[in-house]
C-alpha cells in the first residue's frame, strides 16, 4: 500500500517570510529607536539583524560563516521579507557585539503581549498532568546552565577551565511560556535570584522550585503575601514537629507533619508542612521530602505538584536540543544574550504556530518540518495541518527520564 501523498497549498511567501510576518512591522523599528540599536546601525538594519538571527535558530546554523553564506545564497528570497539584507561576517559580529541586547529582550516580551491579545487562550493555556485539578496559576522556577568556551569568554568564568551562562526562569505551567527570565553568568548561587523571579507572583497562586532556590526568609515573604509554594527540603534542616497529620491511605506517603524551624532568630515561615513520599524517577522508586506552606492540601497533592516541576526541565531540553544554544555566534556577553533571547522568541513563535494549527505531535517534529522547507513557498498552516493529522497523538508531559541528556546538568 502506497503512502498517502502530502501536497500543501502553494503560497506567494516563503516559510521564513510567513514566520517573520508574525512579528508586526512597526515593532522592531520602534524598539530599535527606544533602545539605541538604530543609532548603531548603518547598512545592516535592525530588522535584517532580527530576521538573520531567527533564521539561524530555525536552521541550526553552527557559526557566522554558515549563517552569512546561507543568507547570501538566498538574498533574493530574503529581500522579500520587508527588505531584509544578508549580513557580512564582520557586520553580523559587530551587530551582536555592539547593539544592545535589551532590544531582543524587549522584543520577546512585546511579542508575548501581542500574541496574547490576538489569542488570549495561547497565553492562558491549560493545566497539564497531575496539576489539572488546580485552577490557580502555577509557576515553576528553575535554572539551566549553558556551557561556553572558557579560553574565549573570561567574563563568564565559572570554574578553572569552564565558562557558563545561567538562564533563571519562571515558567507558567499552564501555557509553558516564560513569565520572567534572567540571563546572567553562572557564578552566582540560584537562591540569590529567587526574590526577583517570584516578585510577580500574586496572592493565591502557586510556585514550585527546587531546593537550590530555598531561602527561608524568602519563603516567609511568600507566605505573608498569600503565595503557596512547594519545594524540596534540605537534608541538614533542623526543625521540631508541631503536629502529625492523619496517616494517608496512599502507601507511598511515608510521613506528613507540620513543623517549625528550631532557630527562632532565623527568618522563616511560622509553620511548614513536611511530606515524605516515594516517587518514581528514571524508572526507579526514590524517597523524597517536600516542604510547603499549605496545610490543607492532601499529601498526594503536594507530591503531584512537585512532579509538575519536571515540565520546566522538558522546556529547557526543547530549547537547548532543538534550537541553537550550543554553538554561539559571538564570544562576548552581549552576543550571547542576543542569541538566548532570540531562541526564546523563536520558541514562542513556534509554539504559537502549533497553537493555531492544533499541532498534535512533538515540538521537535514541528521544528524539523519547518527547517526542511524554510525557503519553500508553501502555506504554513496548511503544511502543519497536513503533517499534524498523522496517526497517533504526542503528549508532551514531563517525566524525569525524558529530562536528562548529556551535558544538561
Amino acid at each position: 500500500m502506497k503512502n498517502k501523498s502530502i501536497h500543501p497549498t502553494r503560497s506567494k511567501l516563503s516559510i521564513l517570510h510567513q514566520v517573520c510576518n508574525l512579528i508586526p512591522g512597526y515593532m522592531v523599528a520602534t524598539l530599535a529607536r527606544a533602545t539605541g540599536a538604530e543609532d548603531k546601525s548603518r547598512t545592516y538594519s535592525p530588522w535584517s539583524h532580527v530576521t538573520g538571527l531567527c533564521y539561524g535558530q530555525l536552521t541550526h546554523c553552527i557559526g557566522l560563516n554558515d549563517l552569512c553564506d546561507s543568507l547570501q545564497l538566498h538574498s533574493g528570497h530574503l529581500s522579500a521579507i520587508r527588505g531584509a539584507t544578508p549580513p557580512s561576517r564582520n557586520g553580523l559580529s559587530h551587530a551582536n557585539r555592539h547593539r544592545p541586547a535589551e532590544m531582543a529582550e524587549q522584543l520577546f516580551w512585546r511579542m508575548m503581549s501581542h500574541l496574547g491579545q490576538k489569542s488570549p487562550e495561547f497565553v492562558a493555556g491549560r493545566s497539564r498532568g497531575p496539576a489539572f485539578r488546580f485552577k490557580a496559576p502555577i509557576h515553576v522556577v528553575d535554572t539551566t546552565v549553558m556551557e561556553l568556551v572558557a579560553n574565549c569568554m573570561d567574563w563568564a568564568q565559572h570554574r578553572r577551565r569552564k565558562a557558563a551562562v545561567k538562564t533563571h526562569m519562571r515558567l507558567n505551567l499552564q501555557s509553558l511560556l516564560p513569565n520572567f527570565v534572567i540571563v546572567d553568568t553562572a557564578g552566582e548561587h540560584d537562591n540569590h535570584r529567587a526574590r526577583e523571579l517570584c516578585a510577580g507572583v500574586k496572592s493565591g497562586e502557586i510556585v514550585l522550585f527546587d531546593k537550590g532556590y530555598v531561602d527561608f526568609g524568602h519563603l516567609r515573604d511568600l507566605d505573608e503575601r498569600g503565595v503557596f509554594w512547594v519545594t524540596r527540603a534540605k537534608e541538614n534542616m533542623s526543625y521540631e514537629v508541631v503536629k502529625k497529620m492523619p496517616q494517608s491511605a496512599d502507601a507511598k506517603i511515608l510521613e506528613d507533619k507540620i513543623i517549625r524551624l528550631n532557630d527562632p532568630n532565623k527568618p522563616a515561615p511560622e509553620l511548614m508542612r513536611r511530606v515524605v513520599a516515594v516517587v518514581e524517577i528514571d524508572g526507579k522508586e526514590r524517597e523524597m521530602t517536600f516542604l510547603t506552606n499549605n496545610l490543607e492540601w492532601s499529601p498526594r497533592s503536594v507530591a503531584d505538584l512537585y512532579r509538575c516541576r519536571w515540565q520546566i526541565e522538558v522546556f529547557f531540553k526543547q530549547i537547548k536540543q532543538t534550537l541553537q544554544l550550543s554553538d554561539f555566534l559571538g564570544h562576548n556577553a552581549n552576543a550571547v544574550r542576543w542569541q538566548v533571547w532570540t531562541a526564546l522568541l523563536v520558541y514562542m513563535l513556534l509554539r504559537y504556530l502549533s497553537h493555531l494549527s492544533n499541532w498534535a505531535h512533538s515540538f521537535t517534529r514541528l521544528f524539523t518540518i519547518l527547517r526542511a522547507v524554510m525557503w519553500s513557498k508553501l502555506d504554513l498552516l496548511d503544511l502543519l495541518d497536513c503533517y499534524g493529522t498523522a496517526k497517533g497523538r504526542f503528549r508532551n508531559l514531563a517525566r524525569p527520564d525524558q529530562a536528562y541528556f548529556p551535558g544538561f546538568l
